[in-house]
């Protein structure tokens, strides 16, 4: 099968979005099908306002659907709700394709969280842009109960895997923490205004705090918290023995519909700290994690979780069961190509 994925997030990004479509790329292309990826990359794209690291492509829906055609899928799914998502949706409602549609984050929260905007009016706008697809695919059953409060109800799951050859609780520690006091409490992705991380940063809980990764939020919070280990953005061994290294893996976000760092983590043997919200309420349980309203004490129970439990909990996400899911959800595309508009 070719299969066409449309996406406003990929390299050179670095988020869970784009880790769970090279994922479950590879996982496509080992089952012999064919992924054909179209982003940002090869249109024409500016700077996201406020968030550099984000290109928005500006392209027609007629120039995104010659680019379609060129490889003639047999299936398309559009995995965001950005320019190049909108576009898509437009070629193929105008041609008569059936498409799915992905859930990735809370978008009305994030647009709400970087420019105050009520996040109800945003909600008109997801109902509009995902009511043609076939299938909007989301990662948790908390999400899907989200989106059918919105009128949102045509929802399948789309569950998220771990690279298990990559981590483990075997790795490494990072060097950087052979010179911290314990216990060493980290987080790991975006740097950014909607992933609450500043909660993380005053809690008073005593050792260590870490942070890996990169976004518009850093240099601001590097100079507000001093104490805190910026270490960048991380890959490879390098980011596999942060995970291991560290004695609880803290997550402050209230907008992720998942949170693919949280079962990296487990993966390495890192017991989580979260708040009981969407996606670490679907995601972990009490042998592995502590979810509670302050982070200073979900941290502190956390660091009580057997880590041994916690590795065997997170081997159980694998990207061969996540690429299933989306395969399943495809709807496969019965009018010629040769014939759209």
């Amino acid at each position: 099968m070719r299969i066409a994925i449309v996406t406003d997030a990929w390299t050179p990004q670095v988020n869970g979005v784009v880790r769970t479509l090279q994922s479950v790329r590879r996982e496509l292309e080992k089952m012999g099908h064919e992924a054909h990826v179209f982003s940002p990359d090869q249109f024409y794209s500016v700077p996201c306002p406020t968030y550099s690291e984000i290109k928005l492509a500006l392209v027609t829906a007629e120039q995104l659907g010659t680019a379609l055609m060129r490889v003639a899928p047999d299936a398309i799914h559009i995995a965001t709700e950005g320019p190049l998502g909108f576009a898509a949706r437009r070629w193929c409602r105008r041609n008569g394709f059936s498409f799915t549609t992905a859930y990735h984050t809370k978008f009305p929260d994030y647009v709400a969280k970087r420019t105050r905007l009520p996040a109800d009016w945003i909600w008109p706008l997801m109902r509009r842009f995902h009511a043609p697809s076939s299938a909007v695919l989301t990662a948790t059953d908390s999400i899907r109960r989200e989106l059918r409060v919105h009128g949102i109800t045509h929802v399948a799951p789309w569950g998220r895997g771990v690279d298990l050859d990559s981590f483990s609780p075997d790795a490494p520690p990072h060097p950087a923490y052979s010179s911290l006091t314990g216990p060493i409490m980290l987080y790991v992705g975006r740097i950014a205004i909607e992933k609450n991380i500043e909660a993380f940063l005053a809690c008073s809980h005593p050792g260590s705090k870490v942070i890996v990764g990169d976004g518009p939020a850093r240099t601001t919070l590097e100079r507000r918290y001093p104490d805190v280990l910026f270490l960048g953005a991380l890959s490879g061994p390098a980011l596999a023995g942060a995970y291991a290294g560290a004695d609880v893996f803290v997550f402050p976000s209230r907008t992720d519909t998942f949170g693919l760092v949280m079962i990296e983590a487990l993966a390495s043997g890192t017991p989580v700290a979260a708040y009981p919200v969407a996606g670490p309420l679907d995601v972990v349980n009490s042998e592995v994690a502590c979810l509670d309203p302050d982070l200073d004490i979900a941290i502190a129970r956390a660091l009580t979780r057997d880590r041994a439990i916690c590795a065997n909990y997170g081997a159980c996400f694998t990207w061969e069961r996540s690429a299933h899911e989306f395969l399943s959800a495809l709807v496969p595309i019965t009018r010629q190509f040769d014939k759209a508009a």
